[in-house]
């Protein structure tokens, strides 16, 4: 699958889980609990179907629907190393100085 696209799935799940965490905790999950179970049933079709494939992506998915803020965590920490990287890159002078 196109890196591009997987990223985008799994941002998109990760959104889904959020909403679902904070339905969650205010106590709103019960209205929309079987909606909830139907999408997180679609989702783990998904990731067993992705995970013949791409491991990684799956495990991906797994985590942005269960553990959200985790997710969101992880990936925000690997684009602050990305930056930190082309920062790096970007300040060092070929003679030094």
């Amino acid at each position: 699958m196109d890196p591009a696209v997987a990223t985008l799935i799994v941002e998109l799940v990760e959104k889904m889980g959020l909403l679902r965490r904070d339905m969650l905790l205010k106590k709103e999950v019960e209205k929309y609990e079987a909606r909830l179970a139907r999408i997180e049933q679609k989702l783990s079709a998904l990731a067993d179907l992705v995970s013949a494939d791409d491991p990684d992506l799956a495990k991906r998915l797994r985590t942005a629907w269960q553990m959200p803020a985790r997710s969101l965590a992880f990936r925000n920490a690997e684009h602050q190393k990305d930056l930190k990287n082309r920062e790096e890159s970007a300040g060092e002078d070929p003679d030094g100085t």
